[in-house]
């Protein structure tokens, strides 16, 4: 029995705990009920998780971003092995207490097979294979080579190669140039620019002999032809890299105005603009030019040839007409002066001659030139400067302080400058214009009003007054409407619900206690008091009419349990 009173005993006392708890949630605001909700939601969640992740095992990643064929290869495998395996977005993942245990296994089995096969293919060459058979696989090699090359590009994601290799013959006239296509994935997000594509290309028409750059094509997982921005730039058109190189020249000329003109005119009273138009062709020119002679003297002989001839005289010949009289012997011998003109034999032996010839042939150098000439790329042709430039501050003819344009004087020697900073050159067409005028933001030097300075920096700046306009004001909201009543609501204490005050009444008077309400409670809280105001009263009514048994319940409630669980003991 006393231990069945024990019992219920306790089971009162949980009761009233319940009842205290449900009363006291009761009276939270609701702010607290809210977050005490989600507290308990929070717990429960954890719980439950925990229990979850103590009976899953955990899972690891096996392998990832597998082609379909090895993948399934991979899922067929597991499941001959019983092990237990999870699929999501192309990553095969298993318990990780077995993770080294099933890749050395699916390695003994030849899993995952590379998606791309290279020059291993030839290792394993089988006896009596054709030679038809021998030139696909070393085709197959240099392709899966070629594609192993391109996708270890960083923004390239997987890469097919396709060659097209003519058969090779003897006749010149009908030999074919080998050609290849290409089909690039590209990672999300990312791009090639035209130079990355022409190292692609150039890339693969280096590998395969006789391949020309332009039998290579190029596209993209979209079908766009990536190979036309690298055959423009071939050709000499302006490419991102050129443009850029354009701008830089002409910013360059600009800061230099800038900084030789802001000294004098001020930082916020000069602005520039030049215009630079630069050659990007590719010249090579040779060219062989021939001077005019030179003097014997000075000219140098390249080669020389001299020939001398001398003649006989005639008695040593035979001569005249055959036969007796030409054996005649000779007559007297006189001077030719005196001597007779001889006839017939006598004439032709008197007369005595000699023959001689020279011939002299000289070969002289002649000056020539050849000069092979290769200009730069990148040639500034031409340039155009436009420079404004604000008035400066002066007076006006009141002496009143104004904004006044610039002398001639000044004006020539601004000119000057600009000339030299840019590098005029008259000969290719440079051409400056300085201009002095007023700016339009420009403000008087004399101070204005502090209303038309607000107005005019609002007018100016509308939509940064705008914004400041809108953060302030959610800031406030914020904080009177959401931040002190949640920080209200979190200061005040569970007693703060309700006020109740006890005060001693007068002597004499009918009222020993006095209770009052908070003037701002709910009906419901007011109902409460009033019940509560009910019960005092008939408490005091009952003390004042036995005061005796009230004493007695008072000692009831002072005395400890175990007094009252021990009868026999004298108090």
């Amino acid at each position: 029995m006393a231990e069945a009173g024990v019992a219920a005993d306790n089971t009162l006392v949980t009761a009233r705990n319940i009842g205290g708890l449900r009363q006291r949630f009761d009276a939270l605001p609701p702010a607290r009920k809210m977050m005490a909700m989600v507290m308990v939601a929070v717990l429960i969640a954890a719980v439950a998780g925990s229990l979850l992740w103590s009976r899953e095992p955990a899972y690891r990643i096996l392998f990832t971003n597998l082609p379909d064929k090895d993948g399934g290869a991979i899922v067929q495998s597991l499941e001959q092995m019983k092990i237990p395996y999870k699929l999501d977005a192309g990553m095969i993942s298993v318990p990780s207490n077995v993770i080294y245990d099933v890749r050395l296994k699916l390695a003994a089995q030849g899993l995952p097979k590379a998606g791309n096969v290279g020059f291993e293919l030839l290792d394993n060459q089988k006896f009596g294979v054709s030679q038809f058979a021998e030139q696909v696989n070393y085709q197959r090699a240099v392709e899966g080579e070629l594609t192993r090359s391109i996708e270890s590009i960083s923004a390239v994601d997987k890469a097919r190669v396709h060659l097209a290799t003519p058969k090779q013959t003897v006749f010149l006239r009908d030999q074919q140039k080998p050609s290849a296509s290409i089909v690039l994935t590209l990672h999300p997000g990312r791009t090639l620019d035209g130079g990355q594509v022409a190292g692609i290309i150039h890339l693969v028409s280096s590998s395969i002999p006789g391949m020309p750059v332009a039998n290579v094509t190029v596209v993209d997982q979209d079908g766009n032809l990536l190979s036309r921005s690298a055959d423009l730039n071939s050709r000499g058109n302006l490419d991102q890299r050129q443009l850029q190189y354009v701008g830089q020249i002409e910013r360059g000329f600009v800061e230099r105005l800038e900084t030789i003109l802001a000294p004098i005119v001020g930082k916020d009273n000069v602005r520039a603009e030049v215009t630079a138009q630069v050659d990007f062709a590719e010249i090579e020119q040779t060219s062989e030019s021939f001077k005019p002679n030179s003097p014997p003297n000075t000219a140098a002989i390249r080669s020389q040839q001299t020939m001398d001839q001398t003649g006989k005289n005639a008695d040593d010949a035979a001569m005249g007409v055959p036969g007796a009289l030409s054996n005649q012997p000779p007559g007297a011998a006189a001077a030719p002066i005196t001597a007779p003109i001889a006839s017939g034999a006598s004439a032709v032996g008197s007369v005595a001659s000699s023959n001689s010839r020279k011939e002299a042939t000289t070969n002289y150098e002649v000056d020539k030139t050849i000069q092979h000439v290769k200009q730069p790329v990148g040639i500034v042709k031409r340039l155009s400067a436009a420079v404004v430039l604000n008035y400066k501050a002066g007076k006006d003819k009141d002496g009143k302080v104004a904004y006044v344009p610039f002398t001639a004087a000044e004006m020539t020697q601004i000119n000057n400058l600009v000339r030299e900073a840019i590098g005029y050159n008259k000969e290719r067409g440079d051409s400056i214009n300085v201009v002095n005028a007023a700016f339009a933001e420009s403000m008087p030097l004399e101070d204005k009003p502090l209303p038309d300075k607000a107005l005019n920096y609002i007018q100016s700046n509308a939509m940064d007054v705008l914004k400041m306009l809108v953060i302030a004001i959610a800031s406030l909201y914020l904080l009177f409407f959401v931040v002190r009543p949640l920080m209200k609501d979190l200061t005040r204490s569970r007693d703060e619900a309700r006020t109740i005050e006890l005060d001693l009444g007068e002597p004499g008077s009918g009222n020993v206690f006095s209770i009052e309400g908070g003037a701002d409670d709910s009906p419901e809280e007011q109902n409460k008091m009033a019940a509560f105001a009910d019960l005092l009263q008939q408490a005091k009514e009952l003390a004042k009419n036995d005061p005796r048994m009230v004493a007695t319940i008072l000692r009831e409630w002072m005395t400890p349990q175990d007094d009252k669980s021990n009868p026999n003991k004298i108090s």
